[in-house]
């Protein structure tokens, strides 16, 4: 059980985790998850932790069949500049390895941005906090549970 998992449970919130066969040499985790358990790309989320020009860490869950936007995400986030955060300040702050970290049960709560499309989903799905788990859970209580904002930062398609 990872902490997400807990967190869910202790809460009482209603989820599903979804088990597949990750493959560590995997191109994408998120597309992986996505063609392994048999779900639209653009309903599963991928957790992506940033850092801005003062090394303050912040979350963003885009679709996995989409780019993040830095320059939109630095306007959300009210700062100049971002970048991809180091993989040790990751699992730091979040308490998960690469390629598995939840936006739910971190160890430290970051400012959390989800794309505004999520909300057009009954459901979306997110990782469980490990290779090869995702969480299937509302928009509405991934808000709740992580105050996120929800906001336009994606790359447009070129």
């Amino acid at each position: 059980m990872t902490p997400a998992i807990t967190l869910l449970k202790k809460k009482r919130i209603a989820h599903t985790i979804l088990k597949y066969d990750h493959e560590s040499n995997a191109p994408s985790y998120g597309l992986e998850a996505a063609e392994k358990l048999s779900l639209a790309p653009n309903a599963v989320f991928k957790t992506l932790v940033v850092s801005d020009e003062a090394s303050k860490l912040a979350v963003a869950l885009v679709p996995v069949n989409t780019k993040l936007s830095e320059k939109k995400l630095a306007k959300v986030l009210s700062v100049k500049k971002i970048t991809m955060a180091p993989s040790d300040a990751v699992t730091a702050s979040t308490g998960y390895l690469l390629g598995g970290v939840s936006p739910l049960g971190q160890k430290k709560r970051l400012v959390t941005v989800l794309h505004e499309t999520a909300l057009q989903h009954d459901v979306i799905y997110v990782s469980a906090g490990k290779r090869g788990l995702e969480l299937e859970i509302t928009p509405q209580h991934l808000i709740s549970l992580t105050q996120a904002k929800a906001a336009d930062i994606t790359a447009s398609a070129s």
